[in-house]
């Protein structure tokens, strides 16, 4: 794997001039997973990912990962390097476009960069700064680890000089995850092939076990994309469903970190999580209650049968419709398809501060419009508003327009 020239893309450090190195103290680890780590960086010697440092000034630790397969993945404590290293202002693509943009296509074929951080080299001058110790030594980086404040910013970047004009046309990319997509079927091979050119022209790699060609349907930043239609990851809503309850502020936080990645597909998300809110409060006592209990399964319940969102037709309007409720806000979303039957694009929802519940029903409502119309600012602006609806509570608690 010869990497990606320097001149395409090189990852640079910029440490501030007033930072203090910092050497970690050595970390204790049980002997088989020494081994693995040992094994482990035996591979990234032989392929020529890192070199030996003698004389660090700034020293990590491995931390051992196991992977789904039960593997073990060296990863590298850089906490205090990234401290030290200012931000890339580089704008990522924001994600829920891109899903939405690529199930309006009628085929597509997914591909996954092969180590794909590790294509890109480290400028010379800042590989000794990745320095990390393991049993048999202290090496550094000679490309790009994962880990890094700015590995992501650096790969982006990467992608638009190689793809160019093609990106938005034959694929999208949003770090190391590409979809090719087409309109038409028959014009499917002849946009691989594009895309096949050019990444044969740069020598960037694909990993072939994480690549689907001319498919349907397909995975995609952590959706299910097909022709008009997005879906939840089955996967997602196991790891929901089977989750037990929480039993510190801590997994609340984790569980509700998971809701929040599937808030457009979950009618009335806030007002579902309302329970939660009080073991939330500072100084608060965690104590999980009927109510959180009954809340939660409610939830889970719901992902049992989630929705189906549609994706938007550029020449159709859309329709928006708010409610207001005892402790939340709430928005749909929708749009008519060819048929004339109603799907739903986008549900949307935010609980009330307490000044808020004191305002009355028609100020709730503006309210619940202007929050619906800033979250959704990238529909409005390509998009005709045809209509703005109340609707009633308990119809919008019910509501799931599907495919």
């Amino acid at each position: 794997m010869p990497g990606l020239d320097p001149e395409v893309a090189v990852h640079k450090l910029a440490i501030s001039s007033d930072a203090v190195p910092v050497k970690q103290s050595p970390r204790r680890m049980r002997l088989e997973i020494e081994q693995q780590v040992i094994a482990e960086t035996k591979k990234l010697i032989e392929a020529g990912f890192i070199r030996e440092e003698k004389y660090p000034t700034w020293l990590a630790n491995v931390v051992p990962v196991r992977k789904k397969n039960g593997q073990i993945c060296v990863c590298i404590d850089f906490r205090d390097l990234n401290k030290a290293c200012p931000k890339d202002d580089f704008s990522l693509p924001i994600h829920e476009l891109m899903v939405d943009i690529t199930s309006s296509h009628s085929i597509f074929s997914f591909m996954d960069g092969s180590s794909g951080y590790n294509q890109i080299k480290m400028a010379p001058e800042d590989e000794k700064f990745t320095a990390f110790r393991t049993p048999i030594g202290v090496f550094c980086y000679k490309v790009m680890p994962f880990g890094l404040k700015n590995a992501r910013a650096t790969y982006q970047r990467a992608m638009i000089i190689i793809f160019d004009e093609l990106i938005h046309e034959q694929v999208k990319c949003y770090v190391d995850d590409l979809v090719v997509k087409s309109m038409v079927r028959s014009d499917h091979l002849r946009d691989i092939r594009i895309i096949f050119e050019r990444l044969k022209k740069h020598d960037l790699k694909m990993n072939p076990l994480k690549c689907a060609f001319r498919v349907s349907a397909g995975k995609f930043l952590g959706f299910i994309v097909r022709y008009r239609g997005i879906e939840i990851d089955p996967s997602m809503i196991k790891a929901i469903v089977d989750l037990k309850p929480p039993r510190s502020l801590t997994q609340l936080r984790s569980f509700q970190g998971k809701l929040a990645f599937l808030q457009r597909f979950i009618s009335n998300l806030a007002g579902r999580c309302h329970p939660f809110a009080a073991l939330a409060k500072k100084d608060a006592r965690f104590h999980w209650d009927k109510n959180c209990q009954e809340a939660i399964e409610s939830i889970k319940r719901y992902l049992r049968n989630p929705p189906v969102l549609a994706a938007s037709i550029p020449s159709k309007p859309l329709i928006l419709y708010t409610a207001d409720l005892d402790e939340s806000l709430g928005a749909i979303l929708a749009q008519e398809n060819e048929e004339g039957k109603e799907n739903a694009l986008y549900y949307l929802s935010r609980r009330l501060i307490p000044a808020e519940l004191k305002y009355p029903a028609m100020e709730k409502q503006c309210l619940a419009l202007i929050f619906a119309v800033q979250k959704l600012r990238h529909y409005m602006l390509s998009h005709k508003i045809s209509l703005i609806s109340r609707v009633n509570p308990l119809q919008y608690l019910m509501t799931r327009p599907t495919l």
